[in-house]
């Protein structure tokens, strides 16, 4: 039987990668054969080379197929990217949904990799391209400003609690304050080698300046959104970005009986999500599209943060469509749009 296609299902974890062949063969018909787990490092790759090449077709290439889980699927995906294999890394909330179709009842790793697998060979997948070095930059600093002002708050949280007790310690008043004026030196050296960064890269420099076209986006706000996406890499629809952030709305509707509350998911990039908070509410403040978007949405359902949510994504999917169409933010888009197909209708 004539094998059309070999994929490799890849559970990463921290140490461990655990991993299943799967083949198409001619009928059509799926074949998940082998499993096996290795160690998620050097050595474990070599292991895990070794064991495909013993199991699987000569004359069909072996594809490659794991989630972009955090930090941990890199050194792999690095590994595979200098042998030339083809490699897709599927964003985590595809796979969950389509074993979801699968009605598997017990989740552990082996089943997690049999299902991507399946996964890789049922779907037409994109090869996986390493990203540009300035984005993954962009990614580490932005992240450790994040983490930097949550410490701060953190401390002035304290200094508040500190200052208001009936016999405050001066000596820990002195410290925290301290703390958060190490912190602000930090938190401007990142701001510094951020902006060195963009103006070093001609590409980055004009997307962000187009980016900072919308109000009320800064131009941390931006290297965010380009750092966390690996500008966009994965991305192939808004709908898929929002997804991405964990912005979509999940519904439970059943019937007559069974109505949920509708929210966001935030099964996503959290660091997306509080990065488009405050741009969201100074966007609100000073741009009509937004502000009646805003007003429409409370006077519907009454929830300010609903509204504000609303916001957030029509952000992150307008800082999308900028970046990919290498233009700036036209506040009057819609009205010409509007105006354009009435005069061709």
């Amino acid at each position: 039987m004539k094998v059309l296609k070999q994929v490799l299902g890849i559970d990463v974890a921290q140490k461990e990668l655990v991993v299943t062949l799967g083949k198409l063969n001619d009928d059509l018909t799926i074949d998940l054969y082998a499993n096996c787990v290795f160690k998620n490092t050097d050595n474990g790759f070599l292991k895990l080379s070794k064991w495909v090449e013993q199991r699987t077709d000569k004359v069909t290439k072996v594809r490659y197929v794991m989630e972009a889980t955090g930090v941990y699927h890199q050194k792999f995906a690095y590994y595979l990217d200098e042998k030339k294999e083809d490699l897709s890394i599927v964003l985590p909330n595809k796979i969950s949904n389509y074993m979801r179709t699968l009605e598997i009842k017990t989740i552990t790793d082996k089943t997690c990799s049999e299902a991507i697998a399946r996964f890789g060979l049922e779907r037409k997948l994109d090869n996986w391209e390493k990203p540009k070095e300035v984005y993954r930059t962009l990614k580490q600093l932005t992240r450790e400003r994040h983490q930097i002002t949550d410490e701060r708050t953190i401390v002035k949280n304290q200094l508040h609690a500190e200052e208001t007790e009936a016999m405050p310690s001066f000596s820990s008043i002195e410290r925290c304050n301290k703390r958060i004026h190490f912190l602000n030196t930090l938190e401007k050296e990142i701001k510094d080698e951020i902006q060195a960064i963009i103006k070093q890269n001609r590409e980055l420099s004009r997307d962000i300046s187009n980016i900072c076209t919308i109000p009320g986006v800064s131009i941390l706000t931006a290297a965010t959104v380009i750092g966390e996406t690996n500008g966009f890499e994965l991305i192939r629809s808004k709908k898929q970005l929002t997804s991405f952030a964990g912005l979509d709305v999940r519904e439970k509707l059943s019937g007559t009986s069974v109505k949920g509350k509708p929210s966001i998911s935030k099964r996503g990039n959290r660091y997306l999500r509080s990065c488009l908070h405050l741009p969201a509410l100074s966007t609100i403040k000073w741009d009509d599209n937004f502000r009646d978007q805003y007003a429409r949405i409370v006077a519907k359902h009454g929830i300010k943060m609903k509204g504000c949510v609303a916001v957030q994504r029509k952000l992150l999917e307008l800082i999308y469509i900028l970046y990919k169409n290498k233009t700036v933010y036209d506040k009057d888009f819609e009205s010409k749009k509007i105006a354009c197909q009435q005069t061709n209708a």
